[in-house]
C-alpha cells in the first residue's frame, strides 16, 4: 500500500508488561514467566501492523507528559507511524499487565491518559490529515464515558469528510457493562466492524457465527466475526458471506493477533479485494503475531 491514501488510528496507546506463563497460574504464590515491557494499545497496535505494510498511518490517541508517553511514541516513530498525540500533565500514559498462556490472555488495564483524549485533538488530528482515506477506531475510547465524546466526534468527522470508517469491537467485558443496544447506536452504518467470538455473543447472542455477523449487518455495513484457531465469518449488506480458515501455527503469545488481523484485513479491503482474499491476508498476519512474544511487528 506504499503511497495509498492515509489510513488514521484512533485509539488507546499504552505500555504491555507482557508476562508469558510458564504453567497455571498459581494464585498467592509464584509462577515462572517470561516478561516483556512494550508497547501496546490496540490502536497503536493496528497501527505498527498497518505501517509494516508499507500503509501511511496516523496514529491519534493521548499519554501522559512522562517518561513511558515519550517512549510510546518514539517506538510507533521508529516503526514508521506518525503520531497525532495529546500529551496530558498529572495523569500517567496507561498500563495494561497482560497474563498469557494455554493460547489466552487476561489482560489487567489502566488506561490512565487514554481517558483523557478529546474530541477537538480527534478534529484538530482529521484536519491535519488531508490525505487522509480511511479511520479506523478501536472502541475502547466509546467503552468509557471519559472518552466516549472523543470516539464519537472521530466517527462523525471522518463521514463528514467523506472517510471510510471501520470499528473494533476491542473488549467483551466493557461491552457487556455500556449494553449491547447502545453501542451498536455509536457505529451504526460504520463500513467495517470487527468482533471475536466473545464480543460477537455480547452483541448478537448465542448465534453460530454467521448468524451473528449477518445479524450485526444491521447495524454494520460489513461485519467481520473474528474466531482465532477456527478462522474468520465475513458478512454484509448484499448478502456476501465468506468463510477462511485459520493458519496453522505454534502459538507463543496471542497477544495483539486481532490487531494484526485488523490491519492486514484493512489494507486487503482498501486496495480493493474481496472478501475471502482480505480475510486470508488478515489471517496471515495473525499467524504472524501469535509466533512471537507481544504485540508488535518484529524488527
Amino acid at each position: 500500500m506504499t503511497g495509498a491514501s492515509r489510513i488514521l488510528v484512533v485509539g488507546d496507546l499504552i505500555t504491555d508488561v507482557v508476562a508469558v506463563l510458564g504453567g497455571p497460574l498459581a494464585t498467592g504464590s509464584d509462577t515462572p514467566a517470561t516478561i516483556r515491557v512494550s508497547g501496546g494499545g490496540q490502536a497503536a497496535n493496528t497501527a505498527a501492523w498497518l505501517a509494516a505494510q508499507g500503509a501511511a498511518v496516523t496514529m491519534v490517541g493521548a499519554v501522559g507528559d512522562d517518561d513511558a508517553g515519550r517512549d510510546r511514541v518514539a517506538e510507533l516513530e521508529r516503526a514508521g507511524v506518525d503520531c497525532a498525540i495529546e500529551r496530558h500533565s498529572r495523569c500517567a500514559t496507561g498500563t495494561v499487565i497482560v497474563l498469557t498462556g494455554d493460547g489466552e490472555r487476561t489482560m489487567v488495564t489502566e488506561r490512565g491518559a487514554n481517558l483523557r483524549l478529546t474530541a477537538g485533538h480527534v478534529e484538530a488530528a482529521l484536519a491535519g490529515a488531508p490525505d487522509a482515506r480511511h479511520l479506523h477506531l478501536s472502541a475502547y475510547p466509546l467503552l468509557d464515558a471519559g472518552s466516549r465524546e472523543a470516539g464519537l466526534r472521530a466517527l462523525a468527522a471522518a463521514r463528514g469528510a467523506g472517510l471510510t470508517t471501520s470499528v473494533d469491537a476491542a473488549s467483551a467485558a466493557p461491552l457487556r457493562r455500556v449494553g449491547a443496544a447502545a453501542f451498536l447506536s455509536w457505529v451504526r452504518d460504520v463500513d467495517l466492524l470487527l468482533v471475536n467470538a466473545d464480543e460477537a455473543a455480547v452483541l448478537a447472542g448465542g448465534l453460530d457465527p454467521a448468524a451473528q455477523a449477518r445479524a450485526l449487518s444491521a447495524a454494520a455495513r460489513r461485519v467481520v466475526v473474528k474466531r482465532g484457531a477456527a478462522g474468520a465469518v465475513w458478512a454484509d449488506r448484499a448478502a456476501t458471506l465468506s468463510v477462511a480458515p485459520a493458519r496453522r501455527v505454534a502459538v507463543v503469545d496471542v497477544t495483539g493477533a486481532g490487531d494484526a488481523f485488523a490491519a492486514g484485513l484493512l489494507t486487503a479491503w482498501l486496495a480493493g479485494a474481496e472478501p475471502r482474499a482480505a480475510l486470508d491476508r488478515a489471517g496471515d498476519l495473525g499467524a504472524l503475531a501469535v509466533s512471537v512474544v507481544g504485540a508488535r511487528p518484529s524488527g
